[in-house]
C-alpha cells in the first residue's frame, strides 16, 4: 500500500529546524515540542513512497540562505559573480534535491527575468540524464527596469538573487538497476543569460555548470521501525 507522508517544517527565530516524516493526519502543533512555537509555514506532501524531499532542498525552496552544507563553486564572468552548489552532498534513488546558483550582477548590469517579452530570460539548460528528472526552475521576485529610450518597463534582476533548480533522482526499479554499482551521480548543465547595462546589451552567454553528489543506498525502512 502506498503511503502519503507529510513533512512538517516549523521555522522559529533563533531556534533549530525540525523536520520529521509522519503519516498524514491531524497534528496538534502545541504537542510537537519547544522547537515548534512558531507557525507552520508550508506543508509538503509526497504521493510516491520512494520519492522523498531532502530537508536541505526544502530549505533552499523556502529561501534559506544559511543552510548550505556543500562548499560552493565560484565562477566569474564579464557580467556576473556566480556561486553554485547542490543542496546535499549525498543522494539516494527517489530523493528530491536541488542545485542552487547564487548570482550577483556587476555594477549597472541587469539580466532579464520571466515576463521580459522579446528578451533572453536567464535560465538553466540541463544535459539529458535518464536517471535525473528536472522540475520547474524556481525564480525569485524580480524588479521593474524602466528603459527610457524605448519607454519600456521590463522585469529584470540587477541585485543579488538565487535560482533554484529542483531535481529528482529517479527511484523506479529500472532506475535503481541503472544506478547499481555507481558511487557518484553527476548533473551537468549551463546557465544561459544575456546581460545589459543602461546603454547596450552584450552577446548571450552560456556558463557550463556541474554538480557531483555521492550516491547512497535507498532506505526503505522508516525511522524507528524494527526489522522483521
Amino acid at each position: 500500500m502506498k503511503l502519503r507522508f507529510l513533512w512538517v517544517l516549523s521555522l522559529v527565530a533563533g531556534a533549530s529546524i525540525m523536520a520529521q516524516p509522519v503519516p498524514r493526519q491531524k497534528i496538534d502543533v502545541s504537542k510537537l515540542g519547544p522547537h515548534t512555537q512558531g507557525r507552520v509555514k508550508q506543508r509538503f506532501f509526497e504521493d510516491f513512497y520512494i520519492e522523498r524531499n531532502t530537508v536541505s532542498s526544502l530549505l533552499l525552496k523556502l529561501g534559506d540562505k544559511t543552510g548550505a552544507v556543500v562548499a560552493g563553486t565560484k565562477i566569474s564572468t564579464a557580467h556576473l559573480e556566480i556561486t553554485t552548489y547542490p543542496s546535499t552532498p549525498q543522494i539516494a534513488p527517489g530523493d528530491r534535491f536541488s542545485v542552487a546558483v547564487d548570482i550577483e550582477p556587476h555594477s549597472k548590469i541587469h539580466v532579464y527575468a520571466p515576463g521580459a517579452k522579446g528578451y533572453r530570460v536567464i535560465s538553466f539548460t540541463l544535459e539529458p540524464n535518464p536517471q535525473v528528472r528536472a522540475l520547474p526552475l524556481q525564480y525569485p521576485a524580480s524588479e521593474i527596469y524602466f528603459y527610457k529610450p524605448l519607454n519600456e518597463r521590463i522585469p529584470v534582476f540587477q541585485k543579488p538573487f538565487r535560482l533554484v533548480q529542483e531535481l529528482v533522482l529517479e527511484g523506479t526499479l529500472p532506475a535503481q538497476a541503472a544506478l547499481r554499482g555507481k558511487e557518484n551521480v553527476t548533473v551537468k548543465g549551463s546557465l544561459e543569460y544575456q546581460a545589459c547595462n543602461d546603454k547596450e546589451c552584450f552577446n548571450p552567454v552560456s556558463v557550463p555548470l556541474s554538480w557531483t553528489m555521492t550516491l547512497r543506498p535507498l532506505v526503505l525502512q522508516r525511522p524507528g521501525q524494527q526489522k522483521q
